[in-house]
């Protein structure tokens, strides 16, 4: 009897710090029946093994930042029959995003000794930007278990079931105390997606906000209630700029507060 043909996987790394990429890692028993599904075509973090392209799926992970990145992620892009950008970095631009709101040559001015030598763009943004993307993954880093359900879904030929609704319906069904409410502490929670099963509310400390905008986020509304907990101008638009800085959503309502 043949040997089923598996779809290939490959996973890719652009501007970014492989958190996402170890997510995948960390599924260990998961990881091994996944590798009963699919055939790891391109995964440099794992392994020094390539095999060549098309894949039917690919994970990338990381924004575009250089020259070069463009490049390649339309490279990319050609040879992937489905693409999924995986992570704040690929899906909103990430934290290096910062830069967009400042001179880049400002920094490498500042931290490089021969500033010539850095060849960047002067943002950093997210894949979609450059080339059509299947489906977003969102997160700083990535839940384990929703990569799992988006490559099921993927192989399966259904749409993942991903949560678009807010981190407070989550603390909610947690039985989570609300920060705000309790203590006036700023959290992000009413305009962020859910995705992290609570882990800063369920530890007493605010949302920052590390799976981006939630489907229809009331950013404004959330930001005059900042200011009522006594946030002046500058915090309100450091609170929208963090992991996620470059989202339409925050990057609009943080702009209104520089």
């Amino acid at each position: 009897m043949a040997e089923r043909k598996k779809p290939k996987l490959a996973v890719w790394k652009f501007s970014s710090c492989d958190g996402c990429q170890l997510s995948l890692i960390d599924c260990e028993d998961e990881l091994l029946a996944l590798t009963e599904e699919v055939r790891i075509s391109y995964f440099l973090e794992a392994t020094r093994k390539v095999e060549k392209g098309p894949y039917d799926v690919s994970l990338v992970e990381g924004s575009v930042t250089t020259p070069h990145d463009i490049k390649r992620i339309r490279e990319v892009r050609k040879m992937s029959k489905v693409l999924v950008t995986i992570g704040a970095c690929a899906t909103s631009g990430g934290i290096q995003a910062l830069r967009n709101f400042k001179n880049v040559k400002d920094f490498t001015r500042y931290v490089y000794a021969h500033p010539e030598y850095i060849d960047t763009l002067t943002t950093s943004t997210a894949i979609s930007d450059h080339v059509a993307v299947d489906f977003e993954l969102r997160g700083c880093p990535i839940s384990k278990h929703q990569l799992l359900e988006v490559l099921n879904a993927t192989l399966n030929g259904r749409r993942p079931n991903i949560p678009r609704h807010s981190e407070c319906i989550e603390c909610k069904r947690k039985g989570v105390v609300c920060r705000m409410v309790a203590t006036g502490t700023a959290c992000m929670g009413p305009v962020v997606q859910a995705g992290c099963g609570t882990l800063c509310p369920g530890m007493d400390r605010g949302c920052y906000g590390c799976f981006g905008p939630m489907e229809t986020p009331n950013t404004a509304s959330l930001a005059a209630h900042f200011k009522e907990l006594g946030k002046d101008p500058r915090d309100i638009m450091r609170l929208f700029r963090s992991y996620n800085a470059n989202a339409e959503a925050f990057r609009q309502e943080s702009e209104s507060h520089g």
